[in-house]
């Protein structure tokens, strides 16, 4: 059994939280797009919008530097911001995101959403 005197005990936790704190501040994007979720469901637009823009924000680098999860999380964080705008009714910021999720992700979803917001701001110009 090791013994340790309590002043080996002192470093071995100041070492311990050096290491652990650095993990614990670092700021995670998915965390910030699941809260956004979250609030998304329930109604809670604004707190979304704030979350969803976060995402893109903590991702505002090189953005050729980051892997093929992180470009799925920025690309599904700008499509929900698409989704948040449109229920408050900001047709054009809403679309602006909806065109950036589709050049970071392809995808169907965001294909149709660009096609929908695209119909009501053609309706809304009648």
């Amino acid at each position: 059994m090791i013994n340790l005197t309590s002043y080996q005990r002192l470093i071995a936790i100041i070492l311990f939280f050096l290491v652990l704190i650095p993990s614990c501040t670092k700021e995670d994007p998915t965390r910030h797009l699941n809260l956004g979720n979250w609030y998304l469901q329930r109604g809670l637009v604004d707190e979304a919008i704030m979350e969803f823009r976060e995402v893109s924000r903590l991702f505002s680098g090189d953005q050729s530097k980051l892997k093929r999860k992180e470009f799925n999380i920025l690309g599904t964080a700008h499509l929900k911001l698409a989704i948040a705008y449109t229920k408050k009714g900001w047709w054009e910021y809403a679309l602006n995101e909806a065109k950036r999720s589709f050049e970071i992700t392809p995808n169907k979803d965001c294909h149709d959403l660009i096609a929908l917001i695209d119909e009501k701001l053609a309706l809304k110009s009648e």
